[in-house]
This record gives C-alpha cells, sequence and structure tokens, in this order.
C-alpha cells in the first residue's frame, strides 16, 4: 500500500480537512467546474488548428510540431516558478486566477493571425496561462484530498476537464456545419472562457487557509529533491517524450480521408472516452497503484499509434483514434496521485518540476516527429513514436517498483 501519512504544507482551500470518506471534497468539484469552462473554450480553438494553420495560413506539418512544442515548453518554465511560488499559501488563489485569465484573454487573438508564425505566438502566450495556474491547482487539489482519495479527486477533475473539452468541440462543430468561419469560431471561444473565470472568482472569494497538518510518527517527510522524486519522474518524462504529438494525430485522420468539418466531431469523441474513463482510472490507481495503470496506458497508445500508422479507411482511423481517450484515463489521474504522494513537502514545487519536465519534452518530441512525418510521412511518424512508447514503459517498469518499496509502509 502506499504511503497514506505525511506532512502536508498549508493551502489555501475551500473548506476545511475533509472527513475521511469516499467522497470527492468540494472544493475539487468547484476547481473541476472551472476546468470544464475553460476547456470548452480551449476546444473550440485546438481542432482547428491544423487546418488553420496548414491549410488557411500555408505552414507545414513540422511547423504544426513546433506550435504544440513551444507552447508546451514555455508552459512548462513556468510551472517550475509557479510550482516554487505555489508552496506559499497566499500565493495559490492568485497565480490560479492570472492563470486562468490569461488564457481567456490571449486565446481569442489567434483569430487576427494573418500568418502561421502568428499563432504559434498566441498559442506560447496562452500556455503562459496554463504554466502560472496548474501547480498551485494540482497542489490545491492534493492538499485537501485524502491520500487514499487522490485518484479519484484527480480523476473527477480530469473528467470534468475532459467533459468541457467535449462541449467546446461539439460548439466549434456546429458552428462550421452552419457556415461559420474558422477565425469566427475562434472567437466565439471567448464567451466560455470568461464563464470559467467568473466561476473561478466565485469560488476562491471564500477560500481559506487550512492548517498544516503534522506528519504520523514514522512518516518521512519527502522533499522533490531525492531519488525516490526523481526516479520514477524521469521516467514519466520519457513517456512524455514519445507521445506523438496530438496536432499531428489530428492531421493524420485528415490524411486517412477525414473531412476537416468532422474533425471537431471526432475530438469532441476523443474527450468523451477521456471524461467517462478517467474516475475508473483515478480508482483503478488508488487501487492497484500507479505502476500498473501508467504501463498500461503507455502499452495502449504504442499499440493505437502503431495501428494508426497502418493504412486505414476514415471510419476505422475514427474508431481507432477515439480509442487513446483511453490513455488518459488511465495515466492522467495516477501521475498527478503519485506525484502528491512522493512531494508531500513542498507539493507545489513537486507539481511544478513534474509538469515542467515533462511539458519541456513535448518540443524536441514535437520537432523530431513533425520532422519525420513531414520528410518521411505520417506512417513513419506514428511507428516511431510506437516503438519508442514501448521502450519507455520498459524504463518506467524498471524504475518504478524502487520508489514503490520506498514509499509502501
Amino acid at each position: 500500500m502506499l504511503l497514506s501519512g505525511h506532512a502536508v504544507p498549508p493551502v489555501t482551500a475551500l473548506s476545511s480537512t475533509p472527513s475521511p470518506s469516499s467522497r470527492v471534497p468540494p472544493a475539487v468539484k468547484g476547481l473541476s467546474l472551472v476546468s470544464l469552462f475553460n476547456d470548452f473554450a480551449s476546444e473550440m480553438v485546438y481542432p482547428l488548428l491544423p487546418a488553420f494553420v496548414t491549410g488557411t495560413l500555408g505552414g507545414g506539418a513540422a511547423l504544426l510540431g513546433l506550435l504544440d512544442g513551444a507552447a508546451d515548453l514555455t508552459s512548462a518554465v513556468l510551472k517550475v516558478v509557479s510550482g516554487r511560488l505555489a508552496d506559499r499559501p497566499r500565493w495559490r488563489g492568485p497565480l490560479i486566477l492570472v492563470g486562468y485569465a490569461t488564457a481567456m484573454l490571449v486565446r481569442p487573438l489567434i483569430a487576427v493571425a494573418g500568418a502561421a508564425w502568428q499563432v504559434v505566438g498566441f498559442r506560447v502566450v496562452d500556455r503562459v496561462g496554463k504554466g502560472l495556474r496548474t501547480p498551485p491547482r494540482d497542489a490545491l487539489i492534493a492538499g485537501i484530498t485524502p491520500p487514499e482519495l487522490r485518484g479519484r479527486a484527480f480523476g473527477f477533475h480530469r473528467a470534468a476537464d475532459h467533459f468541457g473539452a467535449v462541449v467546446g468541440s461539439l460548439a466549434a462543430w456546429y458552428l462550421l456545419t452552419r457556415g461559420v468561419e474558422v477565425r469566427r469560431v475562434i472567437e466565439w471561444s471567448v464567451l466560455p472562457g470568461l464563464v470559467a473565470f467568473v466561476v473561478l472568482a466565485a469560488v476562491l472569494r471564500g477560500a481559506r487557509a487550512v492548517p498544516e497538518a503534522a506528519p504520523e510518527p514514522g512518516a518521512p517527510a519527502r522533499d522533490p529533491g531525492g531519488r525516490v522524486f526523481w526516479a520514477p519522474v524521469v521516467a514519466l518524462t520519457a513517456l512524455s517524450f514519445f507521445r506523438l504529438p496530438e496536432a499531428l494525430l489530428l492531421l493524420r485522420l485528415q490524411d486517412a480521408g477525414v473531412a476537416v468539418a468532422q474533425v471537431p466531431l471526432v475530438w469532441a469523441g476523443l474527450h468523451v472516452v477521456r471524461s467517462a474513463s478517467s474516475y475508473p482510472g483515478g480508482w483503478l490507481s488508488d487501487r492497484v497503484g500507479p505502476r500498473v495503470t501508467v504501463a498500461a496506458g503507455g502499452l495502449l497508445f504504442a499499440a493505437v499509434v502503431a495501428a494508426l500508422g497502418t493504412r486505414l479507411g476514415p471510419s476505422l482511423a475514427v474508431v481507432t483514434f477515439l480509442s487513446l481517450g483511453l490513455v488518459a484515463g488511465l495515466t492522467e489521474s495516477a501521475e498527478r496521485a503519485l506525484v502528491a504522494r512522493l512531494a508531500p513537502v513542498r507539493t507545489g514545487r513537486g507539481f511544478g518540476l513534474y509538469h515542467a519536465l515533462t511539458g519541456a519534452a513535448a518540443l524536441p518530441a514535437g520537432l523530431l516527429f513533425g520532422g519525420i512525418y513531414q520528410t518521411a510521412g505520417g506512417p513513419a511518424a506514428l511507428v516511431a513514436s510506437a516503438a519508442g512508447m514501448a521502450v519507455a514503459v520498459a524504463g518506467w517498469l524498471v524504475a518504478s517498483p524502487r520508489i514503490r518499496e520506498r514509499i509502501a509502509v
């Protein structure tokens, strides 16, 4: 069983420390609602970017890889800083608020881009907001949730986030089928973003500090600086590196004959699967631990991407693509719950380092796989991603048992 007793740093929370139960704390539900509306806005835009960049603005697959990679790298750098600041209780609320506000204001500006490089710039600034808000938000969720429920708490949050993506993608699809131009669809994303910001302001208004809990007898006060923390986080970074950028996966669907107007609908379907599998994935992580669930998610990703690298018709390509949603359900909650347990002291810094490293891997990965896609074709890029992921899963299985043994009681 994973370690349950630990020292919890003071956090800014929406309620007092939750009593032991099987229910997700109310504060987590409030933050989940915010993420739902924010992803509503984000996913009105993101699935349209491959067609917008390569079609309307004349960019190529390599630029799409740069788009994802540069945005995630920027976010990753900021997560280190915001993670450290998040360990100061009074900074968590403002960081979360400013992070969501930045995304809300910048995202619709992609509509005014006149060149592909401008889309990259706007996307980078959009991810500045993500870099500011993610570590303090995840640290807050970890701090107000009992250790034995963290998989489910993060699963509930991820489910709401992905459900927002479903609604956003469907909204984009509906507008496109009604003849609305891509630029106008991007502009409309300001509305759900504004709702997210208003809801967040209301949620944070009643925030109050949760007192620091004393460590249980015999519980080690681990800090995100030793081998216990770094080994699995480096292994998770390797897994992130070999995940083919989603923009290239969407481009692969178009190569398989899926119409551009249908891409938002397929993207919505992906997030239906992600939303439906997130809470069960968190429950599984609470039961069997992150080692099994993360490994299963990595192997599933490798299998699905390898299948997409073969010659598939539009319908079969869509069905195969949708199964990728199960990967998020297996990995996202498990990874966050593990980080919270590995860094019970300075939890914000722990989440900042985790998100920074996994995010930083996206830029070289985007450039590598985008370059392979453009020069050798989509199948070559997908097969390379699948092979690399299989090797990374083996690395994860080597690193994770030692970590589990050392944090077990």
